[in-house]
């Protein structure tokens, strides 16, 4: 057996995947470093808690485009990979998707069918000669590089763990083309589906029109250079009552349709826009008083593409009625 160095003709050599490279599967060559990440089959995989996964890709000195689907099922709760898994909470979970070391997006994922898309670049220089490219997912309560003044207003609203069993569904490598043709005005279900927003994952990925925002929060993210959203926004936001016909119970039933007719009677009136109650950078903070004008019963927040940091925003209670995500328009 001869060697040379500290290899010998034993050592097996990992080929990586060559871009552009959709990875399907955690039973691969190229995914060459998992921590608190279970391989799978037809996914690449499911995280048991806060982890990493470790991609070589033959970049040769090139920038590469990172697209990633992550998702929640009824399997994504604390200790799904042990006999005694806890309960699902009923509270959102929010995740930080890293990179390089680095920041790139947040994801809120809310119920067991919750769908979230992440999109991003990485820099010739962010990747080493070797091309081991990692990716983690991290509750947002963890790691630096988050505010605590963000982390202090998350508390109480998002669940504690939030990256367990999260599930990567799959994640591509290519280079950034040239030009990127994109509208200028998408719905709010659009809008998370490009990656802007997040606001709790959507069950159906084919799904269009107004995005309800249950959880009284979302996420503006980082988008890629001269896509939708990569200048200034403007979000439209409303109301819609909580149908009645969703509530069993006599009484709860008549309370919901009396709520839905006082919400009714506040947009006849005009006067069933939401408001904004602060906007954080996860990084840095408050951003200060939001540049919020209102309609009609629509509110316009008006905000600059994020750079370097995700964008969390926080709704006003609406008493009777959940705000909504009707559009955004990108100048």
């Amino acid at each position: 057996m001869s060697s040379v160095g500290s290899a010998t003709d034993l050592d097996q050599v990992v080929l990586p995947a060559i871009p552009p490279a959709h990875l399907l599967s955690g039973q691969i060559a190229a995914l060459q470093v998992t921590d608190n990440l279970h391989r799978g089959t037809h996914i690449v995989g499911r995280f048991e808690t806060s982890g990493l996964a470790g991609f070589k890709i033959a970049a040769q000195g090139r920038p590469l485009r990172v697209r990633m689907s992550v998702s929640a099922d009824e399997l994504s709760v604390s200790g799904w990979n042990t006999d005694d898994p806890k309960p699902p909470s009923s509270l959102p979970r929010l995740v930080q998707i890293r990179s390089q070391g680095r920041l790139r997006q947040c994801v809120l994922l809310k119920g067991r069918k919750a769908n979230a898309q992440v999109a991003f670049d990485l820099a010739a220089e962010e990747i080493p000669d070797d091309g081991l490219i990692s990716v983690e997912l991290l509750d947002i309560m963890e790691g630096d590089g988050v505010c605590e003044e963000v982390r202090r207003a998350l508390a109480g609203r998002v669940a504690a763990d939030g990256a367990a069993g999260v599930r990567l569904n799959k994640i591509v490598f290519d280079e950034p083309p040239a030009v990127d043709f994109d509208p200028d005005t998408l719905d709010g279900a659009r809008c998370e589906l490009y990656s802007l927003i997040s606001a709790g994952g959507l069950a159906n990925l084919n799904r269009q029109g107004v995005r309800l925002l249950r959880s009284g929060m979302f996420v503006v993210n980082p988008v890629l250079p001269d896509t939708f959203g990569s200048g200034r926004i403007t979000l439209r936001l409303g109301t819609k009552a909580e149908p009645a016909s969703v509530i069993p119970a006599t009484w709860r039933r008549i309370n919901g349709e009396l709520r839905w007719l006082r919400h009714a009677t506040r947009k006849l009136m005009r006067s069933a826009a939401p408001s904004v109650q602060r906007v954080l950078s996860v990084r840095d903070g408050d951003v200060g008083k939001p540049q919020q004008h209102v309609q009609g019963n629509i509110t316009e927040l008006e905000l600059s593409s994020p750079a370097a940091s995700p964008l969390l925003v926080i709704m006003a209670p609406c008493q009777g009625a959940i705000p909504t995500l009707e559009s955004g328009t990108s100048y």
